[in-house]
């Protein structure tokens, strides 16, 4: 056996347990969530650190530009893309509010934050979630195994069932790209 193989393996692994574990009926709320909001032309803002705040632009790339069909342009925003109001806010006050402050900006009643923290404990993060609770949006969080903090406050839970980060990420990316293709379905069929 050699270590790419075993890296393999390893990634197969948390994708059939992902497969198993998790509810499919949080899957299509998740999906249902966003499709009404971005229906109602109300916005999905999306933020997560690191690697998933790359993650956070690709979905927003996916779901502004076309993931699969040719339709409307969808209200997506990376809350990580725009490093003037990153940094400004991060060496001005903290942060620990750089998601937050731009959820107090864009977000909207109806509208929904996906948030991403393989932990589930970046307080950057549950800032946002909290901030968006007070705009009166849900809340759907990508995370690993239990949610941790985030997956207390978040509406909707998708859990990937590791504690391993890049295989927490690559399970991620299978999740947002199935939901990007079902709402692009479901709104590309609407028009």
């Amino acid at each position: 056996m050699n270590r790419w193989d075993d890296y393999l393996r390893s990634s197969i692994a948390v994708l059939s347990e992902l497969q198993m574990k998790l509810d499919p009926v949080r899957i299509e709320s998740a999906v249902a969530l966003m499709t009404e909001a971005l229906s109602a032309n109300r916005p999905l803002l999306v933020c997560g650190n690191g690697g998933s705040a790359s993650d956070s632009m690709h979905i927003a790339g996916e779901l502004v530009g076309r993931f699969l069909k040719d339709r409307r342009a969808l209200k997506v925003l990376a809350l990580s893309a725009d490093s003037a109001i990153v940094t400004a806010w991060a060496n001005d006050v903290g942060y620990d509010q750089i998601f937050a402050r731009q959820v107090e900006a864009y977000g909207e009643a109806g509208g929904v934050l996906l948030a991403i923290s393989t932990s589930g404990s970046s307080k950057n993060i549950l800032a946002a979630a909290v901030s968006a609770k007070a705009k009166g949006m849900k809340t759907v969080a990508l995370t690993g195994e239990g949610g941790g903090a985030l997956g207390q406050v978040a509406d909707i839970l998708l859990d990937v069932p590791s504690k391993v980060t890049p295989l927490i990420q690559q399970a991620h990316i299978c999740l947002y790209h199935f939901i990007c293709a079902e709402v692009e379905d479901r709104i590309a069929a609407a028009c």
